[in-house]
């Protein structure tokens, strides 16, 4: 689903104002603390006065220590136990459905905007009087929260945090001693930068197993939309000439050595950590959390840029299109604590600690009066502002689960060179049968 509301929200409302945690593939082991130091309140266990909270993110990270700051004030403000448990990425993505359909006292969770809307979308409470009552959004970004409704069903079952778009993202000292001197709009213009990149000695664009799928669905949905290419993905229509476009344009990148040499073989996090934050790599389609991701190997004189996924000729959609949104916290439909946890959402997405989190995670203010945006993104900037089209994750391209590990099993092939972009509609339709 599209909605052209993002550009005229973002200029408005987020002029001065989106990963910073990995949104996609990456995974992480699930790790439990508590507010107090990791000993479960009799509160919380119980249900009571105390709230239970499932986050997506570990302890360690930026955002568990920002998420853990907030919690501290929160208790001592309200005298309101929390017992947060940090599941990490794979935590909660394996274990939250099966809790919360077990009964398990659970009051607030968090995770990426379509996941939390779309796969658990059964299980949220509407917030949309909570918020009107406590004003929430007279400093809230406008394009998020409409976001947010949108993937709720037209009704706000979430409140965003730590906003994200998906991009390609570049090391800025490699395009100026390769004489590129604008980011390419189109995807002749990329065919020509990868060129003097790969003639000044460097990889032109690396990747991995957790993002690669995303490039088949940009530019899928840049030549088709990306409604019909959760179309193309959903009933398995191969036979689209657009699949064979997208495959010829990566068959023909993979000949002139535009990837990675180990693209067909890279298992997150090796692409961003060993090729672009080491500086052999110029360009990976990513989410704004990344600088943040590689920031201790990239170091404080890694020179972030970033731009839109390039315009195909002939096609649908342009560079006012991506993947934006955010991580939102939900509350449970069955909490009975539903007023607390969303007094302790306003904590963590607003004021202090929305800014704290910014700080910390290298990430985008949620709160529209934390104005000042993280050096290393301030070349994303200009690409949030071009926005009005919105796409889910890996812009549709993941939207049949059953076929995601074989599409980027082939995908990865044929931008490794062993399979042609025939061969990757014959594998895909194969799969299909």
């Amino acid at each position: 689903m599209k909605k052209r509301f993002w550009g005229v929200a973002l200029s408005a409302v987020m002029v001065g104002s989106l990963l910073a945690g990995c949104s996609g593939g990456a995974s992480a082991p699930a790790t439990t603390a508590s507010s107090d130091g990791g000993k479960e309140t009799s509160a919380a266990a119980g249900g009571g006065e105390g709230l239970v909270y499932w986050s997506m993110w570990e302890s360690t990270e930026p955002q568990g220590q920002a998420i853990q700051m907030a919690i501290e004030k929160f208790t001592a403000d309200t005298g309101v136990k929390v017992d947060v448990q940090f599941k990490g990425r794979t935590g909660i993505r394996e274990g939250l459905q099966p809790a919360l359909d077990a009964g398990t006292n659970i009051d607030l969770f968090d995770e990426d905007i379509d996941r939390v809307n779309t796969t658990w979308g059964q299980y949220l409470m509407d917030l949309e009087e909570m918020a009107k009552a406590s004003g929430y959004e007279a400093n809230a970004n406008a394009g998020l929260m409409s976001a947010c409704r949108e993937v709720g069903g037209g009704t706000l079952k979430s409140i965003p945090y730590q906003p994200n778009v998906f991009a390609f993202f570049y090391n800025q000292t490699i395009f100026d001693e390769a004489g590129i001197t604008e980011v390419p709009k189109t995807w002749e213009e990329l065919d020509a930068a990868c060129q003097k990149i790969k003639d000044a000695g460097y990889t032109p664009i690396t990747c991995d197993d957790a993002y690669i799928v995303s490039m088949f669905g940009y530019h899928m949905s840049r030549l088709i939309g990306e409604p019909e290419t959760e179309v193309v993905v959903k009933e398995g229509k191969w036979d689209d000439p657009a699949v064979l476009k997208t495959a010829q344009a990566y068959e023909s990148f993979a000949q002139k050595g535009y990837f990675s040499e180990t693209i067909a073989s890279n298992v997150w996090p090796s692409g961003q950590n060993q090729e672009l934050a080491m500086g052999t790599a110029a360009m990976y389609l990513n989410g704004s959390w990344l600088p943040n991701e590689v920031k201790d190997m990239a170091g404080e004189d890694f020179k972030w840029g970033c731009f839109s996924y390039p315009a195909v000729e002939g096609g649908k959609d342009g560079t006012n299109a991506a993947n934006y949104g955010a991580q939102v916290l939900a509350i449970n439909k069955n909490s009975k604590n539903g007023k607390n946890a969303f007094k302790l959402i306003e904590y963590i997405t607003q004021g202090e600690f929305d800014k704290k989190m910014s700080e910390l995670s290298m990430g985008i203010p949620a709160d529209s009066r934390n104005a000042e945006w993280p050096a290393q993104l301030a070349s994303v900037k200009p690409v949030m502002d071009s926005l009005s089209v919105r796409y889910p994750w890996a812009a549709g391209a993941e939207a049949n689960a059953d076929l995601t590990p074989i599409i980027k099993e082939n995908f990865m092939k044929l931008c490794g060179g062993s399979m042609t972009a025939a061969e990757f509609v014959d594998a895909l339709t194969a799969a299909g049968k």
